[in-house]
């Protein structure tokens, strides 16, 4: 799973997990435990909602956030 953050236009960023990424010729994106940056519901969702599916034309970008096995990784320290 890949934790992202969805830019869409004119409305406030989603994050959410897809179990991959999408490939270039992608329509669209299906979105798992869509939310807020915040951790609070999606304005226009229903509450039980679980999955968006979203296309791209909507889409500004997407941000693919660091998965816990990389933040772990120690790069190069200047002492």
């Amino acid at each position: 799973m890949f934790s992202v953050t969805v830019h869409i236009n004119n409305e406030e960023p989603i994050v959410g997990e897809v179990s991959e990424l999408p490939k270039g010729d992608a329509a669209i994106i299906t979105l798992q435990n869509p939310r807020r940056r915040d951790g609070q519901e999606v304005h226009f969702l229903d509450e039980e909602t679980t999955k968006m599916i979203i296309p791209f034309h909507r889409i500004n970008f997407i941000q693919v956030m660091p998965s816990a096995e990389t933040e772990d990784v120690i790069g190069f320290v200047r002492e």
